[in-house]
């Protein structure tokens, strides 16, 4: 099995599944695991929003990325798995990109969120962007 798992987590039920998945069969993933939560700067900024208020949205933000790491850890731990936890500021799909091939990352898991396959394909979606942009292979749950 690899050594080294990435997966990424947010607020969705996408992420909620992942993680209870892995859960589900905590003997399989018993290697160096970091969860990584990206803080969308682009959804951050807007403009009728005073740049001291967008500061302010960004800070909250990633407090609140911090809990759900922290959150999300001490269930791994629960289980006897320990995590790494990684919080990052860009565009997820880029981040989680450049995170898992850059540290050479041996599996990614990630699922897709049901928005519907047209939407997918006009839009695009997290997952198919990573799973097209990954040097490691990816788990799709």
């Amino acid at each position: 099995m690899a050594e080294s798992i990435l997966i990424p987590v947010d607020y969705s039920e996408a992420a909620e599944k992942t993680v209870a998945t892995i859960l589900g069969n905590p003997s399989r993933f018993q290697q160096n695991v970091t969860l990584l939560h990206v803080i969308d700067v682009d959804k951050l900024a807007y403009r009728m929003i005073p740049e001291f208020q967008v500061e302010m949205v960004r800070e909250r933000a990633l407090a609140s990325g911090r809990t759900l790491l922290d959150d999300f850890a001490r269930r791994f731990a629960d289980l006897g798995i320990a995590t790494n936890t990684r919080l990052e500021q860009g565009t997820p799909r880029v981040v989680i990109g450049r995170v898992a091939n850059d540290e050479n990352f041996d599996l990614l898991i990630i699922a897709r969120r049901n928005t519907g396959e047209i939407r997918d394909v006009l839009f695009g979606s997290v997952a198919n962007y990573v799973l097209h942009h990954v040097r490691c292979p990816v788990l799709l749950i």
